[in-house]
């Protein structure tokens, strides 16, 4: 079995809470104290070629989950649809969609750690980013005498201010070497040939998001550092939180006070032909980054449907955030929005900053 996650890995990133001190704790000791349930996009409709299943696995990756299905059913890999990974020590239930030729088959699927709760047709396969976000039900054990009090003042900052959007160091893989392998395909110091034809498809698609992640998360954490997470500054791409567009700020005094109104948010970049571009100092700095890294903006083009680019908020607000104490340790709910990590937002209250085993999600 795994060891228990005791610390969530810092990676030069800093707390958006910095002078407030954290509760400790060890994450995922049992995957039942990490519990994930996706918010659906959309309900299947009844009826159509594919099959959704609503499906909860235990202590199981989203790799090993797709590869366990498509066995089963004797599909190809790539007619398993979900709409996002889910963390591998945990509990977590999704749909998976499959297509519906296969609905004798589907009672194959199920095993000590997979169980399909219900199935329902619909009309078309489910894709990545078809969900609204996931709800969480967390326990931190071993967490510090005073942890009501310190989480109380952590919980006031985060519901005025938001946290920190960075993607969670599972994204990056063990050692980092998916992230690796990303910024050697961008760069040109490797080829995709190398990658096995087996796995080719998904690796390819995750070490490139990898890179495209931890150049994000640079960027987020500069702007921390200087001061700047509250402060609209000219040129920045500001998202509007309700509808989600975007548009480069030019007017601060008008600007600021909707950020303020959290009606609109900043945004970093996830870098490719198609992301809209800051300007002016904004600009210079995400090229700054891209220079560390020895890549340039055009390098997002070697793989261009992989890699088209967008926007990401650099903070987000999450809902219904709650704790209580149990006799383990603190348990906390909340929901957050699609693409958000909440390990994230735990390392704000955990404070942790020790290197941890990683956690495919």
């Amino acid at each position: 079995m795994p060891p228990p996650v005791t610390a969530i890995e810092n990676l030069g990133q800093p707390f958006l809470t910095p002078g407030l001190p954290g509760i400790g704790g060890a994450l995922k000791e049992l995957p039942e104290d990490f519990v994930v349930e996706e918010i659906p996009a959309y309900q299947p409709c009844g009826s159509g070629k594919h099959l959704f299943l609503w499906i909860e696995k235990r202590d199981t990756s989203a790799e090993q989950l797709t590869s366990h299905i498509a066995r089963t059913l004797g599909i190809r890999r790539d007619e398993v649809g979900t709409a996002g990974l889910k963390d591998r020590r945990a509990v977590t239930r999704q749909f998976v969609s499959v297509p519906a030729g296969t609905e004798d088959q589907v009672p194959k699927i199920e095993s000590d750690d997979i169980r399909v709760l219900d199935q329902t047709r619909h009309t078309n396969k489910l894709r990545t980013g078809h969900l609204r976000g996931n709800r969480f039900s967390i326990l931190v054990r071993d967490v510090h005498p005073d942890s009501v009090d310190r989480v109380d003042q952590i919980s006031q900052r985060i519901k005025e201010c938001g946290f920190p959007n960075y993607y969670g160091d599972q994204r990056f893989g063990i050692e980092n070497r998916t992230l690796q392998t990303g910024l050697d395909l961008l760069s040109g110091k490797t080829d995709q040939r190398r990658i096995p034809r087996s796995r080719r498809k998904f690796l390819l698609r995750l070490s490139l998001s990898a890179a495209q992640s931890s150049l994000f998360n640079q960027v987020l954490a500069e702007r921390i550092s200087d001061g700047l997470m509250q402060i609209v500054v000219i040129g920045d791409v500001m998202q509007v939180v309700e509808s989600g567009g975007c548009f480069v700020a030019e007017d601060l005094e008008q600007e600021q006070p909707r950020f303020e109104r959290r009606e609109t948010v900043m945004t970093g970049p996830i870098f490719g032909p198609k992301m809209k571009c800051p300007r002016e100092e904004v600009e210079t700095r995400e090229l700054r980054i891209l220079e560390r890294n020895g890549l340039t903006a055009d390098d997002f083009s070697r793989f261009k449907k992989l890699t088209s680019g967008t926007r990401r908020p650099l903070l987000i607000q999450p809902t219904e955030l709650e704790f209580a104490e149990e006799d383990d340790g603190l348990r906390f709910s909340f929901t957050l929005s699609r693409g958000t990590y909440a390990t994230v937002l735990l390392r704000e209250f955990m404070k942790a900053v020790t290197p941890a085993p990683n956690h495919q999600s």
